[in-house]
Order: structure tokens, then C-alpha cells, then sequence
């Protein structure tokens, strides 16, 4: 199948429920590194992360969790929606053209460092919108708000998945001063901070950062972040420009 046939079926891909032969015939365009259908499921899953995000909180059912989330499989994720070889048959394709072409060396060497650093982000864009969706869509996730009593702070929501992880998404958050960056904390009840990982919000002001793997949301109280070197801290060394209580877990 082409591109165009494909294109109907990329949010059914993206909501983990499309159906053969569409399926495989969309994970195959993407392991070969197939631009046009990589770029439509990206936007696909932006899209339903972020429907997921503003929809309120609803249990799905079973038929349809079982799906998701083996779309969503740590296998899956684990090896990521690209293999190496995809990008080792792009860099082949690349020489071939640049013979043909008659590149210098210079322009050559820069061309396929463009090509690897390209594969490279669109891989890791897609791997964190495919577990962002695991943790809005898995069963047991923890839904908590932030900034919505104050005029125009950083607002959003984070959601705690205790076998997928954390998942922060908000909006007007402020740029970030030279040699800065953004830290997300999980705060245990009467513990320390831990360290969730370093991000850097878009330039309208949004971010969507994800922290995979376990969390124990019975006994965290709060999701954090602050501004801190680029490099990170061990512990918050400036106050928390967002708090996100996270509500008692049901008994």
C-alpha cells in the first residue's frame, strides 16, 4: 500500500485498534523510515495526547485497554518505532545519491550528520508521544491539575501510572534563562525529592515531558518543577514554579 491509502487509517494506528493489513502496512512504512507516514502518525498521537489530556477522566473498556496497551508494549517501546537499520538504509541511499551528485567530502560528512541527528529526534519524539498515550490511556493512572487558581501561571495536568510513570503536560510556562533548564521532581510523603527528568518548553510556552517507568502513586504527594542548571540537580535548589498535589489514592 501507498502513502495515500494509508493516511485514513493513521489515528486508528495512533489509538492502537487499526486493523491488518493497514497495520503492518504503516509499521513497515515507518521502520523504513517512510517520512510521510512518520509525520502522520506523529501528529496523529499529538493528537490524541492531547485529547486524552483535556477529555475528562473515563475507564475504558476492557476490549479497548487490552489493545492499547498492547500496542504500547514495553517490547515495542523498548526496541522503538525505528530500527538502526532504517537508519543505516537511509545513510546507504544517501551515498548513492551524493555519488551521483558529486558531493565533497565536507558537504557529504554534514548531509549524513543532518540525516542521523533528524532520525535520531523523530524517533525519540515518537517513543515519548507513544508513553505519553500509555500513561493516559493505562488503567489505574492518577490525574492531578496545576495553576488553575492563579492569573496566567504555568497551568496543566500530570498524570501517575504506577507501572507506566509520570506524564506532565502544561502551557505559559515562562522561557528559561541562558544555561537553564526544567526539572521535574516526584515528591514522596516525608521523603526527599527525586529527580524525574530534565526538559525545555516549546516557544508558545507549552511542554510534554514524560518519566517512564514504575512510580508508587499511593505514596507520592506531590509532582514538581523547577529551574535549575543545565545539567540538573540532585535536589530543588530554587522555589517551585509548578506543584501538582496528587489526590489520596481511592481505597
Amino acid at each position: 500500500m501507498n502513502c495515500d491509502e494509508l493516511r485514513d487509517h493513521y489515528d486508528l494506528y495512533a489509538l492502537g485498534i487499526a486493523e491488518e493489513p493497514e497495520r503492518g502496512e504503516i509499521r513497515a512504512h515507518i521502520n523504513r523510515g517512510c517520512e510521510v507516514c512518520m509525520a502522520g502518525v506523529k501528529r496523529s498521537l499529538e493528537t490524541v495526547a492531547l485529547i486524552g489530556a483535556s477529555a475528562p477522566p473515563a475507564e475504558p473498556s476492557s476490549q479497548l485497554r487490552r489493545r492499547i496497551l498492547a500496542s504500547v508494549g514495553s517490547d515495542e517501546r523498548r526496541a522503538g518505532w525505528i530500527p538502526w537499520w532504517a537508519a543505516g538504509l537511509a545513510i546507504a541511499a544517501l551515498c548513492v545519491v551524493a555519488a551521483y551528485l558529486g558531493f565533497n567530502g565536507r558537504e557529504y560528512e554534514r548531509t549524513v550528520a543532518r540525516l542521523r541527528s533528524e532520525l535520531r529526534e523523530q524517533t525519540a519524539q515518537i517513543t515519548s508521544l507513544t508513553e505519553a498515550f500509555a500513561i493516559l490511556s493505562g488503567p489505574n493512572t492518577t490525574e492531578a491539575s496545576f495553576g488553575g487558581m492563579q492569573p496566567m501561571p504555568p497551568q496543566g495536568k500530570v498524570f501517575l501510572n504506577p507501572a507506566r510513570g509520570v506524564l506532565l503536560i502544561a502551557s505559559n510556562l515562562p522561557r528559561t534563562p541562558a544555561n537553564k533548564i526544567y526539572e521535574m521532581w516526584i515528591i514522596p510523603k516525608g521523603a526527599k525529592p527525586v529527580p524525574a527528568g530534565l526538559f525545555q518548553a516549546q516557544e508558545n510556552g507549552s511542554a510534554m515531558h514524560v518519566q517512564a517507568g514504575t512510580v508508587d502513586v499511593r505514596s507520592t504527594a506531590a509532582v514538581a518543577v523547577t529551574v535549575e542548571n543545565e545539567a540538573g540537580a540532585d535536589q530543588p535548589t530554587t522555589q517551585p514554579l509548578i506543584v501538582a498535589a496528587v489526590p489520596p489514592a481511592p481505597r
